[in-house]
């Protein structure tokens, strides 16, 4: 198993993250010995929705987005849900916070709607990702290529398109931290 032992990785979401893409990564890397710190707009708990319909858990904020340094943390998640990447792309610290870990060349991994967040952050022109396909348009639009596959990882961001991706997605994220 990969010791990620002293690595930090900030989880960027707001209410609507879909929670197993929040909670299997979470896991996954805290099971190699990273600390997942979980950034918000506001202090307290952000409640998750299992497929963008269904009442979830409630999770509590370690630090609030105008509190998070980026140079603080070795890579990022970023969760989908609709909701929760919607929101978060219309919030321009947050994306000052995404655009400052791309462009340290930091891990950057993005699932499902997460890549909406990345779009707006100005990242993904001439890169090579995947996402949920109802976004796939969007993103070609942004000067995206985008695949349609498990998990892509194409330099320091990775991607993948779904819950069901979360095995491969896990694989890739746990590599690149411990790149990182």
């Amino acid at each position: 198993m990969t010791d990620l032992s002293g690595k930090k990785v900030a989880f960027l979401l707001k209410r609507g993250v879909e929670q197993p893409e929040l909670t299997e990564p979470w896991a996954t890397l805290l099971s190699a010995g990273a600390e997942p710190v979980l950034v918000s707009e506001e202090a307290g708990t952000i409640p998750a929705l299992i497929g963008d319909w269904d009442r979830g858990d409630d999770f509590t904020v370690d630090v609030t987005l105008d509190e998070a340094d980026p140079a603080d943390y070795d890579a990022l998640v970023l969760p989908g849900g609709t909701l929760n990447s919607d929101k978060i792309r219309t919030n321009p610290l947050a994306i000052a916070f995404v655009k400052a870990i791309m462009d340290a060349g930091k891990p950057v991994a993005s699932i499902c709607h997460g890549p909406w967040i990345l779009i707006e952050a100005g990242v993904v022109k001439g890169r090579t990702l995947t996402s949920t396909t109802r976004i796939a348009t969007d993103l070609k639009n942004a000067g995206a290529n985008w695949v349609d596959a498990e998990v892509v990882v194409d330099g320091n961001l990775l991607t993948s398109r779904s819950p069901r991706d979360l095995p491969a997605f896990n694989a890739a994220l746990l590599e690149a931290v411990a790149r990182a």
